[in-house]
């Protein structure tokens, strides 16, 4: 064995031995607070766990000179005051099953001793029917009784006086301010019956009055228009139940600014729930956009660990695919339905009912027929989708309406509503007069403007449509519909992949043997270190094997791997509804503009395309008026 090089001095043995109390308290310190708002969150969490209604938050210097909470709780008893600065004093776990049931903000026993360690702190509080308060002052101990009516105000003065190098490392006062006050706001998001109130030197800077209802909250602490740039999102399943509200696609923002997840009243960041909002998203917002939402889950505390880490803003899911399903679903459920549908028909308004047109049986086609099983969906069924069409020769056709009829001859043919004719040039005028166009969203079809947008008028005003997108949309939708009836075929490769596999990688190919089955996927092991991909789906056989593998085992370790089949189903159907659209600069008739206007009412996601982008924007008449200076 080699000795040290002569430059580097044999470190001298130290005996092992117990660090001082204060020391420990420091340590504990450096993980719990980062900065004030790490003070400002815990002081919160008790505040509420002592059944506060309304709670004060005091600043000076960004809340390094000064953090003071004040609440109307239950206050504490003269006799704990000295035990609440002791490390891991609590009174909110007792044994190892309340730590496994945990139903508190907090519960470590840490903060108040951590912050007594790096701050000047005292505490005044007047317990619920005791006569008078007491102030406990954490450098001396003191305790005298003061002033004060029933709860409890925690002051922390020169944060980190202590340790001089931690102040080194803090930003200037309005940065430190700015995320004091999202502290207090991720709070009272999730406590609006609650109320807040912010005071920043002397001066009030937020405050947020108790709501009865969530949604106000959220108007108040965020803004009216995240409340109508959202959909309210509602779903029990199983054991887990998750409510609030998701951003349309429409809302998303450079910035996960406004993102805010609830576990049991806790805020957290974990990846599990990221990646489930993610995946619910992936369809209908592409790209580096974030969502927008505020999402509350409810789940047996038993089924979850808060005690991860120190500032209690991770945690872990005993069964993670439960929860990440039970989210996704959640939120795909309330993004599907078409916003253009929120307009309420009037009673006894007839629904749109559809009948289907021929396709012609000579043509022919380029792609290999895949078998999909339509599905019953509303009052009729969808007819067959088909990829474009071709001639002999193997060459696509101009898209110039003597080669894409769109009525009676089309691939991917629009469904006219019964009351239109099936010909355009007879009767429009008196199936529109029979029809009640109250009952469409999207109102009445006027013109087509420069072959590339629809103009509807309906009863807020003008309607704009982008005919193209709009379509990919019903077209991607119903190939999606049709392949969800039928079963995932494999196909069996003529030499099979393989590959040099992580130990992770055949520790789950094992584990999984009889899901990736269903997943159209067949994976064994080679040898001990390499996997052979023997099938795949079939509807994604012209891919990459090896990748497709690897990634389905990735997510098969943390998710529902279906997602990456699913995934990947989705993006060749997307490109074959994005071929079979109608294109720009098609000329539609009146009756052919309805007819795209009402399956875009009954299509779920039709207010994006495939790409994420918008199908359609109403122009009020408000807005209008505007335009020409109507009324000034």
């Amino acid at each position: 064995m080699s000795a040290l090089p002569s430059s580097i001095p044999p470190s001298p043995r130290r005996p092992i031995r117990e660090l001082p109390d204060e020391l420990i308290s420091q340590i504990a310190a450096g993980e719990v607070v980062e900065r004030p708002a790490s003070v400002v969150r815990e002081l919160l969490d008790n505040a509420l766990d002592a059944g506060a209604r309304q709670i004060t938050v005091r600043l000076a210097s960004g809340g390094v000179r000064l953090i003071s909470v004040e609440d109307d709780g239950l206050g504490i008893p003269r006799e704990e005051l000295t035990v609440a600065l002791r490390r891991h004093a609590t009174s909110k776990i007792a044994s190892l099953d309340d730590l496994e049931t945990v139903g508190t903000m907090g519960f470590r026993g840490e903060a108040l001793a951590a912050i007594n360690a790096i701050a000047e702190l005292s505490i005044l509080s007047r317990f619920a029917g005791a006569d008078s308060a007491f102030a406990l002052d954490g450098r001396t101990g003191e305790l005298r009784p003061v002033a004060r009516s029933a709860g409890t105000t925690v002051e922390v003065r020169e944060l980190f006086f202590a340790t001089p190098a931690r102040r080194k490392f803090l930003k200037t006062d309005a940065t430190e301010l700015a995320h004091c006050i999202e502290a207090v706001r991720r709070h009272a998001l999730a406590r609006p019956e609650v109320g807040f109130s912010v005071w920043h030197d002397g001066k009030l800077v937020e405050q947020w009055r108790a709501a009865d209802a969530r949604e106000q909250r959220l108007a108040d602490a965020l803004s009216q228009d995240f409340v109508a740039n959202s959909v309210a999102v509602e779903r029990l399943s199983g054991v887990v139940r998750v409510v609030g509200r998701a951003g349309i696609p429409d809302a998303a923002r450079s910035r996960g600014d406004q993102q805010f997840f609830y576990v049991n009243g806790r805020f957290v960041r974990d990846k599990v729930l990221s990646h489930a909002v993610r995946s619910a998203y992936e369809d209908v917002l592409h790209g580096q956009r974030q969502p927008i939402y505020a999402l509350y889950l409810e789940i047996d505390p038993s089924r979850v660990d808060v005690n991860v880490h120190p500032t209690k803003i991770e945690v872990r899911f005993r069964d993670g695919r439960e929860v990440h399903q039970a989210v996704r679903h959640a939120i795909e459920d309330a993004l599907a339905a078409p916003r253009a549908g929120d307009a309420v028909a009037p009673s006894g308004a007839p629904q749109p009912f559809f009948k289907e047109t021929a396709l012609p049986e000579s043509a022919s086609w380029s792609q290999p027929t895949m078998n999909f099983v339509a599905r019953e969906r509303g009052a009729g069924d969808f007819e067959a989708m088909w990829p474009r069409r071709t001639d002999e020769l193997g060459h696509a056709p101009d898209t110039t309406p003597s080669h894409w009829p769109l009525t009676g001859a089309a691939p991917l043919a629009f469904r006219a509503p019964v009351g239109l004719p099936a010909n355009p040039d007879e009767g429009s005028s008196a199936a529109l007069a029979a029809t009640n166009e109250d009952a469409w969203p999207l109102g009445r079809a006027l013109a087509q403007l420069q072959g590339i947008y629809i103009l509807a008028e309906n009863t807020q005003g003008l309607v704009v449509v982008d005919m193209h997108a709009a379509h990919e949309r019903i077209v991607y939708e119903r190939l999606k519909t049709q392949l969800d009836g039928a079963a995932i075929a494999s196909q069996p490769l003529l030499i099979p992949a393989t590959f040099a596999a992580t130990p992770q990688e055949v520790a789950t190919a094992e584990a999984c043997a009889e899901v990736l089955p269903t997943l159209g996927l067949e994976i064994t092991a080679f040898s001990a270190r390499t996997l052979a991909v023997r099938a795949v789906p079939g509807t994604l056989a012209d891919g990459d094997p090896v990748e497709l593998a690897r990634s389905v085992l990735a997510e098969l370790g943390q998710h529902d791997a279906s997602t990456v089949v699913q995934r990947a189903q989705n993006e060749l159907l997307s490109t074959m509804a994005c071929h079979g659209a109608v294109r720009a600069n098609r000329k539609l008739t009146i009756d052919e503009m309805n007819a795209l206007l009402r399956q875009m009412e009954a299509t779920e996601r039709s207010d994006q395309c495939n790409h994420g982008r918008p199908t359609w924007r109403q122009l009020s008449i408000r807005e209008l008026d505007t335009l020409f200076m109507r009324g000034r």
